[in-house]
Formats: structure tokens, C-alpha cells, sequence
């Protein structure tokens, strides 16, 4: 039976989705029964990332979004991926809404990448609402060598148990 295959960030996103999730709940009262929450705050993007090969694939839904509207810059392992979603203008005067769950305007993700990652090693592309960015190589394995470690004795502590005349 072929051992199963690792998956070297899965704690790592998993960690980080769950702070995410929990720093929009703790912004976004609106989700607990709180305020309405206004256009103006910031949303975040449903992302999935996952291992292809050698390959890490980012996939964020962004529909209703055109590429134009899209940035994406990688600074110090981070990928940003930053935007704004209008409403169509059918959408914004005269109407009753019943149920209104899709977030408009600004929107913002950060994901952290291997260190080792660079802009050539990227290419994004945004289709049918999906933004896919692909990192190549990015789901390798680090290389990283062994530091050995000296084994030294330790030097004897004296200890002096019995008490001086005078003291105690």
C-alpha cells in the first residue's frame, strides 16, 4: 500500500483560516446578531488552497468581479490579494431587497507563502468569478540541513550541605 501523500501546510492554513474566521466574526458583529454591517467594511473572499503536484493552487471566488478590479502583490512571503466589488446599477436604487447575502465593495486576503516564493513563480488568472492563482513549486518540500548538536558533560556543582558553625 503507497504511504500516504504528506501534506506539508495543511495545519498551517488550516491555523490560518480559523483566524481569519475568527478576526471577521469579531469585526463583523452583523454575523452574531449585532449591527448591520455596512458596505464600506471590507469582506473577505471564499478561498480555497490546496496542493497540485509540486504546485500550490490558490483559488478565491470573485464573482461578479473583473480583473481590473483585482491587485495582487507579494511582499516579505505574503500574497495580498486586494479589490472592490460594485453592484450592478440595477442593484442600487429603487429596490427592496428580501434577502441580501452577497457583500459588496471593498474586499481584502492575505496569505502567507514560503518564504522562497517570488513573483516569477506566479501566475494568476481570474475566470467565471474564480480567481486562480497557481505557485509553482510552491508545495515542494523546503530543503533544510541537519544542525548538530555538541554533547558536553556538565561540570560537577559542588553542594555544601552541612551547615557552618554560627549559621543556620
Amino acid at each position: 500500500m503507497p504511504a500516504p501523500k504528506r501534506r506539508p501546510f495543511r495545519e498551517l492554513f488550516d491555523h490560518f483560516a480559523e483566524m481569519q474566521r475568527m478576526r471577521e466574526y469579531a469585526s463583523h458583529p452583523a454575523d452574531a446578531g449585532g449591527e448591520p454591517r455596512g458596505q464600506e467594511i471590507a469582506w473577505v473572499p471564499s478561498t480555497d488552497i490546496f496542493a497540485h503536484d509540486e504546485d500550490l493552487i490558490i483559488r478565491c471566488e470573485l464573482a461578479g468581479v473583473e480583473p481590473d478590479d483585482v491587485e495582487l502583490s507579494l511582499s516579505r512571503g505574503v500574497l495580498l490579494i486586494w479589490g472592490e466589488r460594485e453592484p450592478r446599477p440595477d442593484q442600487v436604487q429603487d429596490v427592496s431587497y428580501y434577502v441580501r447575502e452577497r457583500r459588496f465593495g471593498p474586499f481584502r486576503r492575505s496569505i502567507t507563502l514560503p518564504e522562497r516564493v517570488t513573483t516569477d513563480l506566479l501566475r494568476a488568472s481570474l475566470a467565471n468569478g474564480l480567481l486562480e492563482i497557481v505557485v509553482a513549486g510552491g508545495a515542494a518540500e523546503d530543503a533544510h540541513e541537519r544542525i548538530e548538536i555538541a554533547r558536553r558533560d556538565p561540570a560537577p556543582v559542588p553542594v555544601d550541605v552541612d551547615p557552618q558553625p554560627g549559621e543556620r
